[in-house]
């Protein structure tokens, strides 16, 4: 009887009321993270934006290692962290963008983008959940995101959208440029010392 119910027990699927200290952090994560990424659109500095990006990004690559896919959470590191941010300070810089205090950054639709960012996360957690509900990711066992398998899904099944992504910073970084060449010509030319009248 004894056995019968341990075996039983063994084959059960896990549940939600007794969590192990990876779910625990997994959590505790995902709150600091969720925090960072409201103070990200939030705050009306530029700069302190892009610096709460970064904690925001950072969180959910220790989520996946958390999830144990160490791959994925590199590359989370590599690209998000080390080259979009990176991209979206250079082109704060390079548009001459305020380091305080922006007003303009502020917009009075403030209503209508609460409302479509909720009904967008109630649908993302809604598909979620419904695609991973009986899905279980054993936390202790081999890693889950090893490199070939990433690398295999995501170059065979996704090829066209990370080649998509790339284009898209190229544009984003050729943009930075011509606006930083449009409005410096203007300045430099009402800084240019006018030549004196009695030279010759």
């Amino acid at each position: 009887m004894i056995t019968a119910l341990g075996a039983s027990g063994a084959t059960a699927a896990p549940g939600f009321l007794s969590p192990a200290g990876i779910e625990i952090a997994f959590v505790l994560v995902g709150i600091a993270t969720l925090g960072a990424a409201l103070v990200t659109v939030t705050t009306r500095q530029l700069v302190h934006a892009a610096l709460w990006l970064i904690v925001a990004l950072g969180g959910l690559a220790v989520e996946y290692l958390l999830l144990t896919a160490e791959f994925i959470a590199w590359v989370q590191v590599l690209i998000y962290v080390g080259s979009v941010v990176v991209l979206l300070l250079f082109g704060l810089m390079l548009t001459r963008a305020p380091i305080g205090r922006s007003p303009d950054a502020d917009s009075e639709n403030r209503l209508p983008a609460l409302a479509v960012a909720v009904a967008s996360a109630a649908a993302l957690v809604w598909v979620v959940v419904d695609a991973f509900r009986t899905t279980w990711i054993e936390l202790d066992g081999p890693a889950q995101g090893s490199t070939e398998v990433t690398g295999a899904f995501l170059f065979r099944n996704w090829v066209l959208p990370f080649e998509a992504l790339s284009v898209l910073l190229l544009a984003a970084l050729v943009g930075a440029i011509v606006l930083s060449r449009k409005g410096g010509r203007a300045p430099d030319r009402a800084d240019a010392t006018p030549p004196r009248k009695d030279a010759r």
